[in-house]
C-alpha cells in the first residue's frame, strides 16, 4: 500500500468522521431549535390564558363597578323621590286648617295630657299661626296655657311647670315616627319593591 492509499484512506475517514459530527451537530441543534420552538409556543399559549386571564378580571371589575354605581344612582334617585314625599307631606300638614287641623291638635293635646294629670299648671307650645287655635282648646283645659311658640308644623309640645316631662306631640314628631315605621311600605309602594 502506498503512502497516498493510507493519506487518502486517513483523509476518507476523517472526511466520513466529520461528516457524522456534522450530523450529530445538525441533529443536536434540530433538537434544540425544536425544543425552543415546543418552550416558545408554550410560552405563548401560557402568555395568551395569562392575558385572557386578566382581560376576563378586568371585565368583571368594569361589569362590577358599574352594576355597583347604577345601584348607588337607583337609591339616591329613591332618596331623592322619597325626600320629595316626605316636603311634600310636611306641606300638606303645615297648610292643614279648619276642622281636621283642630281636631288633630286637640288629640294630640288629648294624648300628651295623660302625663299632666296630676299638673296642676301646664304648658303649652305650638306653632305661631295656631296660637289663636290652641288658646281656644286650652279653655277645655284646667291649668293649661298657651306658653309660646315652638318652631313645627304644627300638633303641641306640653310641659309640666312642677315636673321634667315634656311631651313632644308635634305633627314633626307623629310624622317622623310614622315615617320611620313605614318607610319600607312606603318605598315598596313608591318603588314597585318586591
Amino acid at each position: 500500500m502506498s503512502l497516498d492509499n493510507v493519506v487518502e484512506d486517513i483523509r476518507d475517514e476523517a472526511r466520513a468522521r466529520a461528516e457524522d459530527i456534522r450530523q450529530d451537530g445538525q441533529e443536536q441543534a434540530d433538537e434544540i431549535v425544536a425544543e425552543a420552538e415546543a418552550d416558545a409556543e408554550e410560552l405563548l399559549e401560557s402568555r395568551k390564558a395569562d392575558v385572557e386571564q386578566q382581560l376576563e378580571r378586568e371585565r368583571e371589575q368594569a361589569l362590577s363597578s358599574a352594576k355597583l354605581e347604577a345601584k348607588q344612582a337607583r337609591l339616591s334617585a329613591r332618596r331623592d323621590v322619597l325626600q320629595r314625599v316626605r316636603e311634600q307631606v310636611e306641606r300638606e300638614l303645615a297648610e292643614l286648617e279648619g276642622d281636621r287641623r283642630e281636631e288633630l291638635t286637640r288629640s294630640l293635646l288629648d294624648a300628651a295630657a295623660v302625663e299632666f294629670e296630676d299638673a296642676d299648671e301646664v304648658s303649652v307650645y305650638g306653632r305661631a299661626d295656631d296660637e289663636e287655635l290652641l288658646s281656644s282648646i286650652l279653655e277645655d283645659y284646667d291649668g293649661y296655657e298657651f306658653a309660646g311658640e315652638r318652631d313645627c308644623l304644627g300638633g303641641v309640645v306640653v310641659e309640666g311647670s312642677n315636673s321634667r316631662v315634656r311631651v313632644n306631640n308635634t305633627f314633626d314628631s307623629v310624622l317622623d315616627t310614622v315615617w320611620e315605621d313605614n318607610l319600607k311600605e312606603v318605598s315598596a309602594r313608591l318603588f314597585d319593591d318586591q
